[in-house]
């Protein structure tokens, strides 16, 4: 990210100097960047709770093991930029071609968004099966 605050990179990166090793990469999880306005009309409380039991559990496998993982258990996978039906916040520049996509819970909806170093910079929550991309 660019003093600016910009986002610039989709990189999965190695972990920053500092950390406690490559393979303890914890990730953070920071919503900054969240459409909150999808989010809004989202009214099932059990998937909300469930949300963040999945950042919890996320939380304590780190970077190392979350890339292995399987897309629909704890791993995510990629989509390019073009496929996002909202806007993306203008602090993600046009070199970000493609985000991150992470299960929210246990029927398939998302959360997306971008690492940066160790830290998920997560942008849509997705309320309703389909609201951020037409899966496939």
């Amino acid at each position: 990210m660019s003093k600016r605050g910009r986002i610039k990179s989709t990189q999965l990166a190695t972990p920053s100097v500092g950390l406690p090793s490559k393979e303890n990469d914890t990730p953070l999880f920071c919503f900054k960047h969240l459409r909150i306005d999808l989010l809004k009309k989202c009214d099932d409380a059990k998937f909300l709770v469930g949300f963040l039991g999945r950042l919890s559990m996320l939380g304590q496998l780190g970077w190392k093991q979350i890339r292995q993982d399987k897309r629909h258990g704890y791993g995510l996978e990629k989509i390019p930029r073009e496929k996002i039906k909202p806007d993306l916040p203008v602090s993600f520049t046009q070199d970000v071609k493609e985000l991150h996509v992470f299960r929210a819970s246990g029927d398939n909806r998302v959360f997306i968004g971008l690492q940066v170093e160790h830290v998920f910079q997560v942008v849509f929550i997705e309320p309703s099966f389909g609201d951020v991309y037409d899966h496939d």
